[in-house]
């Protein structure tokens, strides 16, 4: 069985599409931090779908990883020749598969930031994109304001350090741009945060201006900043996955992605040097992202988190489990359809009913195999983001709290660290140690979880927010999951 890279490409069977185009006569126009899965179904995929048609041949991209875990993914692109096959699931169990030759190249910082500095630094680099994370942004959750006391963020500021950070190396390649009179590229974000781009935009003028406030000016003024929503479920690639591929398309590959058959990315058309033609590749470019970006983080986003606790709570382990129960399918809809959307602008061109309803079948399906794991992973970077702000404009307005109230009191719950059937539970999360620590004491304390301002804000002064919590938190300990969700039936 032949382990993929180019010589193998000619060989492989028909039935796994391959790049149509001559990848030695690529070059990288985009460097991208976070090669992770959801980036290589969603924008290597757009590219690799216009190469394909003969076009933006000069906008291939070089790959970027930062954390310690990133050298993995070194390993694996560099024996691949930074190939992999991306596999769509489709509900009814058929499969598509793919190799994708849109990446070129993959640095890895930590081993030789030199080199992506100049990477960027060139002039043929004309976008620097990201996929972070929510949490890679470096921000407070309820001030917004840059985090300066960061350990590698005070290290990158300090004169001769050679950087760790995102911040610090983007810096530093428009820092030697605009010293030899290259116009600066553009930043753009492709992460789950309403106003990715602002925040990107905000963090790192941030960063520059407390590293020389003059280079801080110069991109506050002078580095665009696009706004986007992306949206495809990407779940983690398991050794399942990469068995099925060998199976079924006769391809050794050591870091496969799978995804859904879904894919949107609504782009705000604002760029310094060019963009590839993201149009011809499906992408919809607008001057506004934010009706759509709203859409989906309060709509599919915040879903995800009413799904996950309680089903994990309830016994379920997947995505598809829960979404395939009435009972919960019913609560999501009832929190999208009372709570979510009196929040949303109108969104042109999308009928947010039956966009709604193609959410609840996105989720069912069972060929997907996201795990609930995954989207209970890194909840104090979701939820203040993403159900936070609903819950605010609802209190501020009158409207229902109770479901939203309910999804908090989950994840709550769900951080005891422990399932209704008495198995642990494995809570990831970068506020891990202080947030089990409150989810103990709330037997005795029943608001020591949601006293964490620093998560929460301000919502435990609210009188309907806290009544509306502890009856789901008193449900939930008192009666269970299942038995919560029918108590907030209309």
């Amino acid at each position: 069985m032949p382990a993929l890279e180019s010589s193998v490409l000619s060989g492989l069977s028909a039935s796994v599409a391959v790049p149509a185009y001559d990848r030695s006569g690529l070059t990288a126009g985009i460097v991208h931090f976070g090669v992770g899965g959801f980036h290589r179904a969603h924008e290597a995929m757009y590219l690799d779908r216009l190469m394909n048609a003969g076009k933006a041949l000069d906008w291939a991209i070089c790959g970027v990883g930062v954390l310690p875990g990133d050298a993995r993914m070194k390993q694996v692109m560099d024996s691949q020749d930074c190939l992999y096959t991306l596999v769509v699931k489709n509900p009814d169990g058929t499969r598509e598969g793919r190799v994708i030759g849109s990446i070129i190249e993959y640095l890895f910082a930590p081993e030789d930031p030199e080199a992506v500095i100049e990477k960027m630094a060139s002039e043929a680099t004309r976008i620097v994109s990201l996929t972070v994370t929510e949490g890679g942004y470096n921000f407070h959750h309820v001030t917004g304001e840059f985090d300066a006391g960061n350990p590698d963020v005070v290290h990158d500021l300090q004169p001769g350090n050679p950087p760790r950070t995102t911040f610090g190396l983007v810096t530093e390649a428009l820092a030697r741009r605009r010293a030899r009179g290259l116009a600066p590229f553009t930043v753009m974000s492709c992460d789950n945060i309403q106003g990715n781009g602002d925040v990107a935009r905000r963090m790192f003028t941030a960063f520059a201006h407390l590293k020389d406030p003059a280079l801080g000016a110069w991109v506050e003024e002078n580095v665009p900043f696009p706004n986007s929503m992306v949206d495809r479920i990407t779940p983690v690639t398991t050794d399942a996955d990469r068995a099925a591929i060998t199976e079924e398309f006769g391809i050794e590959d050591a870091w496969p992605v799978v995804c859904e058959p879904f894919e949107q990315w609504v782009l705000e058309d604002k760029f310094s040097l060019g963009r590839p033609p993201f149009e011809e590749a499906g992408v919809q470019l607008v001057a506004d992202v934010e009706p759509y970006e709203l859409m989906k983080l309060r709509l599919l986003n915040a879903s995800h988190q009413g799904m996950c606790y309680f089903g994990y709570l309830a016994g379920y382990r997947y995505a598809h489990e829960v979404a395939q129960d009435e009972l919960f399918a019913q609560f999501l809809l009832g929190y999208m359809d009372q709570e979510a959307t009196p929040t949303l602008h109108p969104v042109p061109g999308v009928d947010l009913n039956a966009y709604k309803r193609t959410l609840i079948e996105r989720f069912s399906n069972e060929h997907v195999l996201d795990t609930l794991a995954r989207l209970c992973a890194e909840s104090s970077d979701r939820i203040p983001k993403w159900l936070v702000p609903v819950i605010r404009i609802n209190l501020e307005h009158g409207g229902e709290v109770h479901r939203s109230a309910a999804i908090v009191a989950s994840w709550a719950r769900y951080d005891e660290g422990v399932d209704e059937q008495g198995n642990p539970i494995d809570v990831v999360d970068r506020l891990k140690e202080p947030l089990m620590a409150a989810a103990a004491r709330q037997h005795e304390e029943p608001l020591a979880f949601i006293a964490n301002r620093e998560v929460f804000g301000d919502l435990i002064d609210s009188p309907v927010f806290v009544a509306a919590y502890t009856r789901a938190l008193d449900d939930l300990h008192s009666k269970g999951a299942r038995a919560a969700l029918e108590a907030l039936k209309p």
